[in-house]
C-alpha cells in the first residue's frame, strides 16, 4: 500500500487525498496555494470542513457568515494558525487577499449540524507533551468536543531530533468501557508535513502488531502520510524542526487510542521537557 504522497504541483491544489484515492471511508484533505485575489468557491453539501491557514491571510464569504483573517502568519513556524471550521450544507467563497496564500484543509461527510466556528491564534489551546527527546508542541485546532460531527484536527511542532506520536499508538478498532465510553475509535489519518529547512525530513513508521503493514517511510517538506491503521511513530531528522498538519475522522469525534504494549514504560521514564518548546506562539502572529 503506497502511504507516501508527494506534492503534485507549485501552486492550485498541490496535495490532495480522497477516500477514492486512499482506499477508505472518511476522510478527505487538500493543500491548495493560491495568489492574490484568486477564490475558491465550494460547497460543503454533506460534509463538514475545516479550513486551516498555514500562510498568509484569506477572507470567506459564506450562506453562514464572514470572516476574514488579519494577522496570519508568513508560515508554520512563524505563529499560530487560524482556523475555520464550516457544517455541512455551507456554500462559500475563499478569498486569497495576501500576495501568496497556503491552506490546508479537510472534511468528512457528517451526521449532525453544528454551527461554524472562526478559531484564531490566540484562542488556539497550546500544549506541551511528552518528555526528554520526545517532546513537542500540540496546537489543539479542532480538539475533541469542539463541537463538530467527526473532524479532528491539530498542528505538531517537533524539534530537531525529537521523536513525536510517541510512544506508538494506534486508532483503528473500536473498544468501549462497561460505560459505552470510547476506549479507542476506527479513525483514518494524514499527516502533512512541512520543515523550516527545505532540506528537512522525518522518518515515520506504520505497523501493525501482526506485521500485516510495516512501512517505514522517508517525509519531506509538503508530502503526505496516509495513516489507514496501524501504529505511527515519528521522528525528526537532527538539525530540522519538523511540523506536521494532522486530520482525523472516522467513528467518534475524539483522540482516544491503544498505545503500544511494548511502550506503555516509556510514559513514566521521562525525567524532563525540552526546552526548546514552544516552536510558535500566539504572539508571533502579527
Amino acid at each position: 500500500m503506497k502511504l507516501l504522497i508527494k506534492p503534485q504541483k507549485e501552486f492550485g491544489i498541490y496535495q490532495s487525498i480522497t477516500p477514492e484515492s486512499a482506499n477508505w471511508k472518511w476522510l478527505s484533505f487538500q493543500a491548495r496555494l493560491m495568489k492574490k485575489d484568486e477564490q475558491w468557491t465550494f460547497n460543503t453539501e454533506e460534509n463538514e470542513i475545516v479550513i486551516v491557514l498555514l500562510g498568509g491571510n484569506f477572507k470567506v464569504d459564506s450562506n453562514k457568515g464572514s470572516w476574514e483573517t488579519i494577522n496570519g502568519r508568513k508560515d508554520v513556524f512563524s505563529g499560530i494558525a487560524h482556523t475555520l471550521y464550516l457544517p455541512r450544507h455551507t456554500s462559500f467563497t475563499l478569498t486569497a487577499i495576501s500576495d501568496i496564500l497556503d491552506i490546508g484543509y479537510g472534511w468528512c461527510e457528517a451526521n449532525q449540524d453544528f454551527k461554524p466556528k472562526f478559531v484564531t491564534p490566540k484562542d488556539t489551546p497550546v500544549v506541551i507533551f511528552g518528555g526528554d527527546n520526545a517532546t513537542r508542541q500540540f496546537n489543539d485546532l479542532v480538539p475533541p468536543g469542539f463541537g463538530c460531527s467527526r473532524l479532528v484536527s491539530r498542528e505538531v511542532y517537533t524539534p530537531s531530533g525529537n521523536w513525536s506520536s510517541y510512544p506508538a499508538h494506534k486508532h483503528d478498532e473500536r473498544k468501549l468501557d462497561n460505560l459505552g465510553n470510547v476506549l479507542e475509535p476506527v479513525q483514518e489519518e494524514t499527516y502533512f508535513y512541512k520543515f523550516e529547512k527545505p532540506e528537512g525530513y522525518a522518518i515515520q513508521q506504520v505497523y501493525t502488531k501482526d506485521k500485516s503493514l510495516d512501512e517505514m517511510v522517508k517525509a519531506r517538506h509538503n508530502d503526505v502520510v496516509m495513516i489507514p491503521k496501524g501504529f505511527h511513530p515519528v521522528v525528526a531528522a537532527h538539525g530540522f524542526n519538523c511540523y506536521y498538519l494532522n486530520f482525523l475522522a472516522g467513528t467518534d469525534q475524539c483522540l482516544e487510542n491503544t498505545t503500544d504494549p511494548d511502550h506503555e514504560w516509556i510514559y513514566n521514564s521521562w525525567s524532563s521537557q525540552d526546552k526548546r518548546l514552544p516552536l510558535v506562539t500566539a504572539e508571533m502572529n502579527k
